[in-house]
């Protein structure tokens, strides 16, 4: 037997429908990348989205293709958004932070069609046209005041022209229609940074999408209102912004957009200026934005709740927010073939009554999955292991926002045999639930038969307080087999020796985890999605070897 419930497709469109129809005249405001503070609502997004749909349908797109952006985060990349997705075409955010190779082998990867771009890329463009053969026009995101000049760097046939955002807007009418597809009809497109072989893509269906819209409302989790004053910092090219971009409208909460500027002083100005309540980003952006804080004297008004994920969160970060602030930190987990969300380090109500300081080790895991997606860990053989704080085995992860597959099926197969998605991730699972992330599969240490959480030690030398930035890889041992190397880029002005940071990891770690040695470097550097890259560090110290093991040698 059936229910006898209407049913309507869960398509995205339907969420900016939403916005316009019941919080029409709430604010999205951004940061240009012209300069000045651009304000706009809803009710205006909806209608200049619509608008677009028709510019798109005039110039040939149809249900299906795929149209790329290039762009930060603005009240004009959400335009696009909708309008690209209402009418059953596919949005793929490109991320500029890759190598243009990168860019240009993605972008004819994907087929596209059509590219929405800032000014700020347009360089990128140029050089990544006469790569992209599918690639017809450019629409740059400005008005017919600052379009550029502008040219391909090489022969690009294929290319039909260079066309002004706003014009588009101005000349096509609001009276598009939207919907009216299947819900499992492809969303978004966004492909894996390919830290490991060539990127992969993650196709996400509207259903999708609209589920994990649903599932970052629930209090544990997100938890936003059409109260709240929300800054995505976390950009819309990675991991669909961790959803906010649909989670906002969805609720009605006003928006605030960053464009370009994300260093500590102009975060710090629109978190003020505008009275935002809730932002998401990187442990990087909070570090800059703390470090400027430290440097002025300045305060947090009205900022209630961060959430940080992309890389394990310092403690001296969320110490410094909660004990200097009053801003409640939240670690999350999550991966681009997890729409991100997959898990969030809120506490259980039996974690709350307790002292801060007896939260802090569960506050520093990766937390506990929301409804809608499940979590195990496995063995190299697939047995499951039991949630008991201390087995360390693969994380996996099933659910209706996790991909099942990657675009045009690179990579073969992904799920095992009961549908969980191995996220390459070695984690373990407490009793509370509380799932920690110890290391990427690539990067544990596997000393003398057992592992070494590479993860754990970077984020307590990183508290070191003559310490700007950590890194551990494992290097070669004629014994152990490889053994940890901690890697350290001093704040400036600062000098240091081994001992020091051998002496403040004493006691914190294992004692038989405590690095072999100590390299003080002037970078370490950082992949396209803001992680330490440990396949860059291992390829500049392939020759390193370890002081014991050279004397040995010698």
């Amino acid at each position: 037997m059936r229910g006898l419930m209407q049913h309507g497709a869960l398509t995205v469109d339907k969420i900016l429908d939403h916005a316009a129809r019941w919080h029409g005249g709430r604010e999205v405001v951004t940061r240009s990348i012209e300069g000045p503070i651009v304000r706009t609502t809803y009710g205006q997004v909806h209608d200049r989205a619509k608008r677009l749909s028709n510019a798109l349908l005039g110039l040939g797109v149809a249900p299906g293709d795929r149209v790329a952006t290039l762009a930060w985060n603005s009240g004009r990349h959400m335009e696009a958004w909708y309008g690209i997705m209402g009418l059953g075409a596919v949005c793929h955010t490109l991320n500029p932070r890759l190598f243009p190779e990168q860019i240009a082998w993605i972008a004819a990867d994907a087929g596209d069609r059509v590219l929405f771009v800032d000014l700020t890329f347009l360089p990128i463009v140029a050089a990544i046209l006469p790569r992209v053969p599918s690639l017809e026009y450019v629409v740059v995101m400005t008005d017919p005041d600052h379009m550029p000049a502008f040219a391909p760097a090489g022969d690009a046939p294929h290319f039909k022209g260079l066309l002004c955002f706003e014009t588009l807007v101005e000349e096509h009418s609001a009276d598009a229609s939207w919907g009216g597809f299947d819900e499992e009809t492809a969303c978004g497109l966004c492909y894996t940074s390919g830290t490991t072989g060539d990127p992969k893509g993650v196709l996400y269906s509207h259903r999708s999408n609209f589920l994990h819209t649903l599932i970052t409302l629930q209090p544990d989790v997100m938890g936003l209102s059409q109260r709240d004053v929300i800054l995505p910092v976390v950009p819309m090219f990675h991991a669909n912004a961790w959803g906010v971009a649909f989670s906002a409208p969805a609720t009605g909460a006003k928006m605030v957009m960053p464009g370009a500027k994300m260093d500590g002083a102009s975060i710090h100005e629109l978190l003020e200026t505008e009275g935002v309540t809730f932002s998401a980003a990187v442990p990087t952006v909070w570090q800059m934005l703390l470090q400027h804080l430290q440097a002025t004297n300045g305060q947090l008004t009205t900022l209630k709740k961060v959430v940080i994920g992309g890389a394990a969160c310092p403690e001296m970060i969320i110490r410094a927010f909660h004990d200097d602030y009053g801003v409640e930190v939240v670690h999350a987990w999550g991966m681009t073939e997890t729409s991100p969300v997959g898990t969030l380090s809120t506490m259980t109500e039996e974690l709350a009554q307790l002292p801060y300081d007896q939260q802090m080790p569960y506050r520093l895991k990766q937390g506990r999955p929301p409804l809608g997606v499940e979590l195990k860990l496995t063995d190299d053989e697939g047995a499951r292991l039991p949630s008991d704080g201390t087995s360390f085995g693969h994380l996996k992860i099933r659910g209706s926002i996790i991909a099942r597959a990657y675009f045009k099926g690179a990579g073969g197969e992904i799920l095992d045999d009961e549908g969980f998605f191995d996220t390459g991730d070695v984690a373990t699972i407490d009793a509370r639930g509380f799932m920690q992330i110890t290391d990427r599969a690539k990067d544990v240490i596997k000393s003398g038969g057992e592992w070494i959480s590479t993860i754990e030690i970077e984020t307590i030398a990183v508290c070191h307080p003559k310490a700007a930035m950590t890194a551990v890889i494992g290097v070669a041992h004629p014994k152990w087999d490889e053994r940890p190397l901690l890697l350290v880029k001093l704040k400036p002005g600062e000098t240091a020796s081994p001992a020091e940071f051998l002496d403040f990891l004493a006691g914190k770690i294992a004692k038989w985890w405590t690095p072999d040695d100590v390299v003080f470097v002037d970078d370490i550097p950082l992949g396209a999605t803001g992680k330490i890259d440990k396949k860059l560090i291992r390829q500049r110290m392939k020759d390193y070897v370890l002081p014991a093991v050279a004397a040995t040698a010698s």
